[in-house]
């Protein structure tokens, strides 16, 4: 009974955190996006409505966890730790996905992301995750990533 006490000690506890978009002014959507460290990167899973049917937008990571944003603002630069793979062309760690909305303007799925954590240099805690109107082809060499941003959340365990 003593040992089986020390097994709930020594319980291998995920590391998660979460994140609540809110609109930008003047925008609807909203959702949640949660995040859990497995093996082979940090799942990235995602819920978000509010979006206008049919449209295409870009999920990233920014640098600053800063979420009074006006709409054409979005928290600071991508995230990128590794600074030496931001040359031209290359996708930065904070740039997660191009995600779909369907026809009721909801997108709902999960990615992974090897290159960003939920400790050490490579953590998206504390930082911005914004849900922009375009995806983020197009603006690879833009400091800010994609279009203006639809909705924000502060990344928080």
């Amino acid at each position: 009974m003593l040992l089986g006490g020390c097994g709930l000690l020594f319980q291998n506890h995920e590391k998660r955190a979460d994140a609540t978009l809110q609109p930008t002014g003047g925008n609807g959507a909203t959702g949640t996006v949660t995040f859990i460290e497995r093996a082979d990167g940090v799942q990235v899973s995602y819920n978000l409505s509010g979006m206008p049917p049919n449209s295409e937008h870009a999920l990233q990571i920014h640098e600053r966890g800063d979420c009074i944003i006006p709409a054409s603002s979005d928290g600071g630069p991508v995230f990128a730790p590794a600074s030496e793979r931001s040359d031209s062309g290359s996708k930065v760690e904070g740039d997660l996905a191009s995600i779909r909305a369907d026809a009721n303007g909801t997108a709902t799925g999960f990615i992974v992301a090897p290159d960003v954590s939920l400790d050490g240099v490579r953590s998206v805690l504390s930082r911005a995750i914004v849900l922009h109107r375009d995806t983020a082809d197009g603006y690879a060499m833009v400091p800010h990533g994609a279009g203006p941003a639809l909705a924000c959340g502060v990344i928080r365990q």
